[in-house]
């Protein structure tokens, strides 16, 4: 099992980026795919699921209305865009396949002006 996060970086508060995770040694269309964030210190924090097939989200009341989490079966790779980013999402997030045990290195995500 391979899980690739991408797409992190340094942006300023009320900015956007785009992460991706793409899966790879397992059947990513068979499973509910997570995003978690941790940053030093905290344990890691559930932030967005989607459903198998896409059809249904659900959001961490804090990143609600801001965050949104979809996915391409075709191309095994679930995505997590975020708007209007405060300094409080600073975290490295990584994507996780509901019920196992499987990370990737996950991706920095810093917001600070």
């Amino acid at each position: 099992v391979q899980l690739v996060e991408s797409g992190g970086g340094l942006v300023q508060p009320g900015g956007s980026l785009r992460l991706s995770c793409a899966a790879s040694g397992f059947t990513f269309s068979s499973y509910v795919m997570n995003w978690y964030r941790q940053t030093p210190g905290k344990e890691r924090e559930w932030v967005a699921a989607i459903t198998s097939v896409g059809d249904s989200t659900n959001y961490a009341d804090s990143v609600k209305g801001r965050f949104t989490i979809s996915r391409d079966n075709y191309k095994n790779t679930v995505y997590l865009q975020m708007n209007s980013l405060k300094p409080a999402d600073t975290a490295v997030y990584y994507c996780n396949p509901w019920g196992t045990d499987y990370w990737g290195q996950g991706t920095q995500v810093t917001v600070s002006s």
